[in-house]
């Protein structure tokens, strides 16, 4: 594959006129769509993140921003790739296995899918092949599943950290990259605001992780229930967090009625989550009034 977006030159993240911001853009699946919100939020208010980290979706999002991308190309690319359904079915079937043999040994099953795959038939080419090439620095997270803690990566190739950050169990099978075993970055931290510690002024987290609503009188389904579960562990993982150190703006958007495979919701999640880019710039707005008091 071409060195997509090589030869960027990193610009400088801190503004020089006023105080330094960073963003951690938090995991959970298409409710992660609202992230443009708050990108476009930023680039209304003219704030370049110093640096930018993300955990599953977040990350995909961190991504595009890092690469230099504003929040309304993201949305406009977002809206052309999810408009069809036979779209998305058309670039799964192009991720599918190359060879027979790979396809033989793991089929398209649930859980199977190459998540490398499906990122590199998704995305715009604007990500590059390596953090390196990103204009913007962008940490991502991943889990190692046998060494039982957090990755971050932050140098190298990014395509690998991103699939590893985004493979959702039961979804995507787990990256293989530097000996170790990595799945969904958001099964360890979901909103990783902890590793902006440092890199700026203010950090500002997005939270959309959701909780499990009432969708129905049927008892959920297994892989509802399990998507529902993990939804109650990572709320429960924030919290902890939240209670040792908060970020200075922490967004909530209203996601929780959407479920984590809901991309062909774009719009209604879309107009759900419309408010949180005034909420972001009112946060921000007060910042920088304490500030220059």
């Amino acid at each position: 594959m071409a060195d997509r977006g090589a030869g960027k030159v990193r610009l400088a993240a801190k503004s020089t006129s006023g105080p330094s911001f960073a963003v951690a853009f938090g995991g959970g699946g298409a409710r992660g769509l609202a992230h443009i919100h708050v990108i476009e939020a930023l680039d209304e208010l003219g704030i370049r993140p110093a640096m930018i980290s993300g955990s599953s979706i977040g990350a995909i999002m961190g991504a595009g921003m890092a690469a230099g991308m504003r929040g309304k190309e993201i949305r406009a690319y977002a809206a052309r790739v999810l408009a069809r359904r036979s779209e998305v079915a058309a670039r799964i079937w192009r991720s599918r296995p190359a060879k027979l043999s790979e396809m033989m040994e793991t089929g398209l099953r649930l859980g199977q899918f190459n998540a490398e795959r499906i990122l590199k038939e998704f995305l715009p080419p604007q990500i590059p092949d390596r953090f390196e090439d990103l204009a913007i620095p962008l940490r991502v997270t991943a889990t190692d599943y046998y060494g039982h803690h957090l990755a971050v990566f932050e140098k190298g190739d990014l395509w690998s950290a991103l699939a590893a950050s985004a493979a959702l169990p039961a979804v995507f099978r787990p990256v293989m990259r530097e000996g170790r075993m990595l799945i969904d970055g958001g099964i360890y931290n979901p909103v990783p605001f902890d590793i902006l510690e440092g890199t700026a002024d203010f950090v500002i987290a997005v939270d959309v992780v959701g909780v499990p609503t009432v969708r129905s009188p049927k008892i959920p389904s297994t892989i509802e229930m399990m998507f529902g579960a993990t939804q109650l562990m990572m709320q429960s993982i924030i919290a902890m967090k939240l209670q040792k150190r908060r970020p200075d703006i922490l967004l909530r958007p209203s996601i929780s009625g959407f479920r984590v495979l809901d991309f062909m919701k774009m719009d209604a999640i879309m107009a759900e989550t419309a408010s949180i880019g005034d909420e972001l710039k009112r946060a921000v707005e007060a910042i920088l009034t304490r500030d220059a008091a």
